[in-house]
């Protein structure tokens, strides 16, 4: 038994198809379905009952991913202990981070990762919340910072601070921004990410709960993309202000805070509840919290 297979059979598991797994993973499909059913064979068993909508597990295959899960944490964790003894901590550290966020704190972090473990390496991916949230499941991301987790057995999330929404839209000559009640917005088409993006399930929930719901124009899940949209006169958006940070269509937008009652996003810190508190994950983690902190307070 090979612990990549095993690897990759807990990520088809935990993405709920092959494709799913190779995408964010990052690797080819038929390598993971290769090694899946090299284990198959091994086992003399069906680990996955694969149809049109993905895969699932046998019973078989329910009874191994519960070794799986524990032979991987079981290694990872073997592996920082021993490194542990050469001194400066080592490994390599993964981090999603939202766009509205990644671009102010990335360049601060990287620096001051590389600073304080010389001998570890970072990566930054960047994705909207949703994304995020299905990269700490499946391990391809150690740490993430991410807007209104939902509750999971399988990820450890921490409120950091709440964000304020507002309604971005086309900057008009003589038309002063004021604050829009939340009621109001359905009068407004939105340009605005597809389920299960954070924002679009906020909107929707507290709208709900006034017996509403939004008027949707557009789905687009970048964010880049949605700005440019609005600045052309096609929508509106239900934003932070940070967004408009360094975007080139800024000048053409305003912003409009959201009350009555006020619109915010809960920003959170996670990491994967399956896998080991190294030390190196913890002081990553404390780095990434301290950049997020003074990026809001800047």
């Amino acid at each position: 038994m090979d612990l990549k297979q095993l690897e990759y059979f807990v990520s088809v598991v935990d993405a709920g198809g092959f494709s799913r797994a190779a995408r964010l993973l990052g690797i080819a499909q038929p390598a993971i379905s290769r090694q899946v059913r090299n284990l198959e064979v091994e086992l003399r068993q069906s680990l996955l009952v694969r149809n049109g909508r993905g895969a699932s597990p046998t019973e078989a295959g329910k009874r191994l991913l519960a070794h799986a899960r524990g032979i991987l944490q079981q290694v990872e964790r073997a592996r920082a202990e021993v490194d542990e003894i050469k001194g400066a901590p080592v490994g390599r550290m993964v981090v999603g981070l939202p766009p509205t966020l990644a671009r102010l704190v990335t360049a601060p972090v990287v620096r001051e990762f590389r600073r304080r473990f010389p001998r570890a390496s970072l990566s930054i991916v960047e994705g909207l919340s949703s994304y995020i949230h299905e990269w700490l499941q499946v391990g391809r991301v150690d740490i993430g910072l991410l807007y209104n987790p939902a509750p999971s057995a399988a990820i450890d999330s921490r409120p950091l601070f709440e964000e304020a929404l507002y309604l971005v839209t086309r900057r008009q000559r003589g038309t002063p921004p004021r604050a829009l009640p939340l009621r109001e917005l359905p009068r407004y088409p939105l340009i605005i990410p597809s389920r299960p993006n954070a924002i679009r399930m906020l909107v929707e929930t507290r709208l709900a709960a006034l017996g509403s719901k939004p008027q949707v124009a557009m789905e687009i899940d970048a964010v880049a993309a949605i700005l440019e949209l609005v600045a052309e006169g096609h929508g509106h958006a239900v934003l932070s202000p940070r967004a408009l940070e360094g975007a080139d269509v800024a000048r053409r937008l305003v912003s409009r805070p959201i009350v009555r009652p006020r619109l915010a996003s809960t920003l959170a810190i996670a990491t994967s509840a399956q896998r080991p508190s190294t030390p190196l994950l913890q002081a990553t983690a404390a780095l990434i919290e301290d950049a997020a902190r003074s990026t809001m307070a800047a």
